[in-house]
């Protein structure tokens, strides 16, 4: 299940509301120019798709997006507790940074934490399956796939190379939940 706790940045202990209906969830993102969707496969995707049968199951909503946002380059990232780089990767996204363009995930199985530090306040968003997130350029954020990572994602870039995170320099991520204190 999907969530969203919203906290003052001064108070990490305790959220100041907890929401689980994605239509909630997505209408307080979108007060502060993050997008949240639920998308649905139009093909079934089975446990080892190729990049290209994940692809091609989201292939309109994907066309879609490109078409409303430029995005160039797409494609797949598939992450496991057998991954061999798993807690480099994780210890790279665990800091507040930010983007030179939109950050956009889908997530076709398993889960994520994105936490968006937005005018004073922090945005836990525990995505799940079929989970769409979308954090425009500039925006001070942070990543949790947990110390035991599950998740395949489908990701859009504007840049044929990817995005470049940009450190805040702030400690704030190490105040607030991480993935496995908030499901």
């Amino acid at each position: 299940m999907s969530i969203l706790s919203v906290y003052h940045e001064d108070f990490p202990q305790q959220p100041l509301k907890a929401l689980t209906h994605a239509e909630d969830i997505a209408a307080t993102l979108a007060e502060v120019g993050i997008r949240f969707e639920r998308w649905q496969a139009e093909t079934p995707v089975v446990p080892g798709a190729s990049q290209e049968e994940v692809i091609a199951a989201y292939r309109s909503q994907i066309d879609q997006l490109k078409a409303e946002r430029g995005y160039i380059t797409v494609d797949v990232v598939s992450m496991d507790r057998k991954h061999p780089q798993r807690e480099a990767l994780r210890e790279k996204f665990l800091d507040e940074h930010q983007h030179g363009e939109d950050e956009v995930r889908f997530f076709v199985a398993g889960r994520g934490l994105f936490t968006l530090h937005v005018n004073g306040y922090v945005y836990n968003v525990l995505c799940e399956r079929n989970d769409l997130i979308s954090v425009p350029a500039g925006t001070r954020h942070w990543f949790d796939m947990g110390e035991s990572p599950s998740f395949v994602a489908i990701r859009l870039f504007n840049n044929p190379e990817g995005w470049v995170a940009q450190p805040t320099g702030s400690d704030i991520a190490s105040h607030f939940p991480r993935l496995e204190e908030v499901g």
